[in-house]
């Protein structure tokens, strides 16, 4: 068994580790996660769209440009090989959420029908408009499907999420809590596992957390997961969410917490 096989979180956790997503899918086990919750990040939006000379990443075309992280090769091979290790470990009647820009919806979106059972199209407005040629683009996709069979447990959420984008954010590509708050709303219960294999700055294992799960991820940038896990621990130990402190108060259930890397 490997090392991350061993430490799939037992009693409630939040386990990080610096490896590339399809890396670190490979190492779990089958079956071994209850929801995955991800963004990936993508490279067809900065590759061929090329918004706002590359301040996110760096600039483009130039490889190892000191940001934060590497974006994902987002070509179908790849996806695809993402998309199987994702099925490979999401136990059965478990739910996926998979986050979208407008590029990769078009180019990958259609590939998920081939691993999932895709129910539903989640629109997130984002309240405030940000870069584009044309339209200026004020949302992004959340592509909600499922392995197996499995209905979501509240039937009164919405397919619009309105939740402001941060600004000013401690990460590039930081995505509120509040949005992964509301995917785990309908498919997740105390105790579950969730998995995130693009971390970034942990907004998924906060909220993991705050709906008393355990969460486990990945992130390619050892940055990424020293924020990740600080700000963990940090709201494991004072109900506190340092990278959004306005977010409102823990909802941390009472099991023991411990984050890990």
């Amino acid at each position: 068994m490997s090392a991350i096989a061993e430490s799939l979180p037992q009693p409630l956790s939040c386990d990080i580790h610096c490896l590339d997503c399809v890396a670190f899918l490979r190492r779990l086990p089958d079956a071994s996660v209850d929801v995955i919750v991800t963004d990936p990040a993508y490279s067809g939006m900065n590759q061929h769209m090329r918004f706002g000379h590359g301040r996110i990443v760096g600039s483009y075309g130039k490889p190892g440009n000191g940001r934060w992280f590497t974006e994902f090769h987002d070509d179908p091979d790849t996806y695809r090989a993402f998309l199987a290790e994702c099925r490979r470990v999401l136990k059965p009647n478990r739910h996926i959420y998979i986050m979208f820009d407008s590029f990769s919806l078009l180019s990958l979106g259609g590939l998920v029908r081939e691993f999932f059972d895709v129910k539903c199209l989640i629109v997130w407005d984002k309240v405030a408009i940000g870069m584009g040629h044309y339209f200026r683009r004020r949302h992004e996709h959340v592509v909600f499907a499922a392995k197996g069979n499995r209905k979501l447990s509240r039937r009164d959420l919405p397919d619009v999420w309105t939740v402001p984008r941060i600004r000013r954010a401690a990460y590039p590509t930081q995505k509120p809590v509040a949005l992964f708050d509301l995917m785990l709303a309908g498919s997740a219960e105390p105790g579950y596992v969730v998995c995130d294999p693009f971390t970034g700055s942990g907004s998924s294992a906060v909220a993991a957390l705050r709906q008393g799960c355990s969460f486990i991820g990945s992130d390619i940038d050892p940055r990424a997961v020293q924020l990740a896990l600080e700000r963990c621990r940090t709201f494991v130990s004072r109900g506190v969410d340092p990278l959004e402190p306005r977010a409102g108060v823990s909802r941390l259930r009472q099991r023991p917490a411990r984050a890990t890397g």
